[in-house]
């Protein structure tokens, strides 16, 4: 905004004033403002898409890195019915840890990084992808299992052919869950060295009210975004059948 031949940043825009104070958080997302403690500009489009494209690459790493273990072990032990104990005893115990524990406890033991703040948000994701995997492929109709055995059907066919398409539900909860988990909590990832969203919020003293604001409601949409896509992707992976079954009456 001009005023008297000065560019002033950091005041709302009109279309944005009436707004309020949310008005001026996307002012800083759309056209930034000058720094709290520096004659540098801050915010806009360029550092937002930065910083969230970050976050979204953290989140994909540390559940491509949990599936990749929880997936396979959810899928073993609700076959053979063992584990019921452990997978269920790891469900609680990685809702009770507080997440900016492990982050902190993975930093001061193998310092921080990407790689490092991956491996802590790969350990939050792993307890609700086991635990839905391993509840939903017990809770598969044993007719069906007993039907496809009957037919001669080895112990990885039953596994991957009737077992898993019938558990895609519940196991897609689990993920569902995990990935919001992460998403949220890679927002504090700059305190490990890894410069996300949350920088935003963080670092108040730089952005000010407006990026703390700023930072928030960009969190809150790509979470609701990627709820949005895997919900989308659960309807994919689901059987018709399956969906029939699950749609009201």
């Amino acid at each position: 905004m001009a005023k008297g031949g000065v560019v002033v940043i950091g005041e709302p825009h009109l279309p944005l004033a009436f707004l309020g104070e949310v008005g001026q958080a996307f002012d800083f997302i759309v056209h930034g403002q000058q720094a709290e403690t520096a004659s540098i500009h801050v915010g806009g489009p360029h550092q937002v898409l930065e910083l969230a494209w970050t976050q979204l690459k953290l989140t994909g790493l540390a559940m491509t890195l949990a599936l990749v273990i929880a997936l396979p072990a959810g899928l073993v032990l609700g076959h053979y019915g063992k584990g019921e104990l452990f997978a269920v005893s790891l469900g609680n115990a990685g809702r009770a840890i507080p997440e900016l524990v492990i982050i902190a406890l993975m930093a001061t033991v193998i310092g921080v990084g990407l790689g490092n703040v991956t491996i802590a948000l790969a350990i939050l994701a792993v307890p609700p992808i086991l635990t839905n995997t391993f509840v939903a492929v017990r809770q598969v109709d044993r007719g069906a299992i007993d039907a496809a055995r009957g037919m001669g059907m080895t112990t990885a066919g039953l596994i991957t052919k009737v077992e898993l398409p019938l558990a895609v539900p519940t196991i897609m909860g689990g993920v569902r869950t995990s990935t919001i988990n992460v998403v949220a909590t890679a927002t504090i990832a700059p305190l490990a060295g890894v410069l996300t969203l949350g920088d935003f919020i963080i670092s108040r003293n730089v952005y000010g009210d407006d990026g703390v604001l700023a930072g928030a409601i960009c969190v809150a949409l790509l979470a609701l975004g990627l709820e949005l896509a895997l919900a989308g992707l659960q309807r994919l992976l689901t059987s018709p059948g399956i969906r029939l079954q699950q749609s009201p009456a």
